[in-house]
Parts: C-alpha cells; structure tokens; sequence
C-alpha cells in the first residue's frame, strides 16, 4: 500500500516513522516527523510503503530513486525499513521488500540497493535470502554538513 499525505495511513506510518527515530536514539517529535515525512512524500524524494495487518500499520519501507547513470537508467534505494518490535518476525518486513522489488522491476528500474549496519544480523539474513548480496569495493563515505 502507497502512502500519500492525504490518505489515512499516513498517520499511524508518521507515528511509526518517529518510534523508529526515537529506535535509533532521536527524540521523539511527531509534529516534525508528521510535517517533514509529508513534505518528502509530496515533493516525490521518497515513496512510503505501509505494512497493514488487521487494518493497522505495523511496518513501512521508503525508497527512492536515482538515476543510474552509466546504463541510462534508474536504480531503486531503500532508505528505511521498520517494522514495530511487537510485531517483528511475523513476514510484514519480507512483504515490504518483496512489494518494493516487484514495483521497481515493473518501472523498468535495473536493481534495488540497501543498506543497513554491519551487525544487524536479523536484516542482513532476511535481505540475502531474499537475493541482496554485499557489494565489494565499494565503501561508504559522508561528508556532515550541520550538527546533529
């Protein structure tokens, strides 16, 4: 299921948006959270996936795309995948993925890349049975622009 800013889930996919940055040792801010997911959303930087069991949102997964430029192509990027801790190891992130590879390969995309930390066990078994594999040379680099 797409999320849009206007349709109903989008509330319940905000208010986990922020439990996943406070997961990640951010202070809540559900105003914020609410107001920038929207503005991502609305402005086309990324597309939200809601995990809906029972008519509730228990996961998302955004992606974005970019061009792959040397084969004149785009390739997608997920850039987050949560799934409440209550509701983990019951195939809602499997379904995410599953739904974001089968929408890039109908949009003519040539792969889908991730990526997450090193010792995150759980993810990383999930993303290489479902066919993900490490990609070797490359390495990761950030240049911070602000604090925080």
């Amino acid at each position: 299921m797409a999320v849009h800013p206007e349709q109903p889930p989008f509330d319940q996919v905000a208010d986990l948006f922020d439990a996943y940055r406070v997961h990640y040792g951010l202070p809540a801010a559900p105003a914020a959270t609410r107001r920038w997911l929207a503005e991502q959303i609305t402005a086309g930087r990324l597309g939200v996936t809601a995990g809906v069991r029972d008519g509730r949102v228990h996961g998302f997964l955004t992606r974005t795309v970019l061009p792959a430029s040397l084969l004149l192509g785009t390739a997608w990027m997920v850039r987050d995948l949560y799934v409440d801790p209550a509701h983990r190891r019951a195939g809602i992130a499997r379904e995410l993925l599953c739904h974001v590879v089968d929408e890039a390969r109908a949009a003519g995309a040539l792969r889908v890349s991730l990526q997450t930390e090193t010792d995150n066990a759980a993810a990383l078994s999930l993303y290489t049975r479902l066919g993900f594999q490490p990609v070797d040379g490359l390495r990761a680099l950030h240049l911070p622009l602000s604090p925080g």
